[in-house]
């Protein structure tokens, strides 16, 4: 029985590497459905997601309003590019504008596209608002960055594997160290053609790093002062996934309690994608306010599916969902849980060095180098005990459940990565 089981899950994963692109590395383990916090695997194992499509997932799998407000919408009205006007989208970007405090939402579908286009704005302001040169136009970026994989993105990217044989790269970009106001500062005061400063809030991918509590606020006055666009991408970081409706989150409609205790930052340029549609659709968006979003004229930038009737409606009901089912504020206190319970074992532990994160999105720091196994292994431990979980730069494991958590869940969890992790102590 075993074997036919294993040979089950082997024939999806036989299939993908007979036929598709070997372009990604993923966890031996088959899922065929899901539903808030759990999957289930093609042999009907259970499984705590804390990967959550990368954060795309926070209200859960197949929230059953979001998926209502999907299937409601695709046997009504699918598609009509933007040569026409829909009744569908003008809801959603005054909806989604009065939800983050901007003027105006520019709809994309991937976040690499809502980054791409970010920049577009941002040089198109440079040149017709700011007075730079054409052609001239420079953004500073940080080190260690993950904004996507588009030729324009792994231009400014430092990860070999990302850049390796894909040039030549796009130029007019400057990269400074991450969490460094000095390096920021010493760029603006002596770089009269730079645009704007594109920054994560927190540097998932590259293993959750955590900013000083005063880089960002620091950070958006200095690009204030130089008069360049502060661009936050919370591709990742948004829609409620760090304890608040953004990591940013300056001046948002929201009343998150939480939101009173950081130091607000409102982005000139704001880049969302992935939980904006709850993971059930590709919806991404730009926003920013008139004077800078009206440089972009017809013929200047668009997608066939940007805006699209579904997306809208999705994005409604995802952003409904993160308001009504207050899913920053259970993403704040139940984030505070995780790392204090995390923290009493790992103050005894030679395997996990330390927890960091903010809200829902942590990581822990496995005792070892970035080119060894062991993170791997430790995840397939994770797997085995029922919960899924992914590294990331070799010896960093991600830790980012939907927010729909309950603390039960959030605790039995808890165990059984402290359990997991008790396999590989020395």
């Amino acid at each position: 029985m075993n074997i036919l089981k294993q040979q089950k899950s082997q024939e999806a994963i036989d299939l993908e590497n007979k036929y598709g692109a070997h372009n990604y590395h993923p966890l031996p383990v088959v899922l065929s459905r899901g539903e808030g916090v759990h999957v289930w695997d093609v042999e009907g194992k259970q499984y705590y997601d804390f990967l959550s499509a990368y954060s795309a997932v926070n209200q859960g799998h197949c929230h059953p309003k979001i998926v209502n407000a999907m299937v409601q919408q695709a046997q009504t009205l699918t598609l009509t590019s933007r040569a026409f006007h829909n009744d569908m989208l003008g809801k959603y970007e005054k909806f989604a504008c009065e939800f983050f405090n901007f003027e105006k939402l520019l709809p994309m579908n991937t976040g690499a596209e809502a980054v791409e286009t970010a920049l577009k704005i941002c040089r198109k302001w440079a040149y017709e608002v700011k007075g730079i040169d054409e052609n001239k136009a420079e953004i500073i970026v940080c080190e260690n960055n993950f904004h996507g994989r588009t030729t324009t993105i792994i231009s400014f990217s430092n990860d070999p594997v990302a850049r390796e044989n894909f040039g030549p790269f796009t130029k007019g970009f400057v990269k400074i160290e991450y969490d460094n106001l000095e390096a920021l500062e010493d760029v603006l005061k002596t770089n009269p053609n730079v645009a704007g400063f594109l920054v994560e809030p927190i540097q998932g991918e590259a293993g959750v790093y955590v900013p000083s509590d005063d880089y960002l606020v620091k950070a958006e006055a200095l690009c204030e002062k130089y008069n360049v666009l502060f661009i936050a991408d919370e591709v990742q970081t948004g829609i409620a996934r760090t304890g608040r409706l953004l990591a940013t989150c300056g001046n948002c409609s929201c009343e998150d309690k939480n939101c009173s205790n950081t130091p607000d930052v409102k982005p000139d340029i704001l880049i969302l994608g992935k939980a904006l549609s709850g993971g059930a659709y590709p919806v991404s968006a730009v926003l920013a306010d008139n004077s800078i979003m009206d440089v972009i004229k017809p013929g200047n930038h668009g997608s066939t599916f940007g805006g699209n009737p579904i997306a809208a409606a999705v994005a409604i009901a995802a952003l409904e969902v993160v308001r009504d089912e207050n899913l920053a504020e259970n993403a704040f206190v139940l984030g505070e849980l995780f790392r204090s319970e995390l923290n009493k074992y790992i103050s005894t532990s030679s395997i996990v060095k330390l927890v960091r994160g903010k809200g829902l999105l942590n990581a822990i720091v496995i005792n070892d180098d970035e080119d060894s196994d062991t993170a791997w292994n430790i995840c397939l431990a994770l797997r085995d005990n029922g919960l899924l979980a992914k590294p990331t730069h070799g010896n960093i494991i991600r830790f980012a459940p939907p927010l729909v958590i309950t603390e039960a869940q959030l605790l039995d969890c808890v165990s059984i990565i402290i359990e997991t992790l008790k396999q590989f102590e020395n």
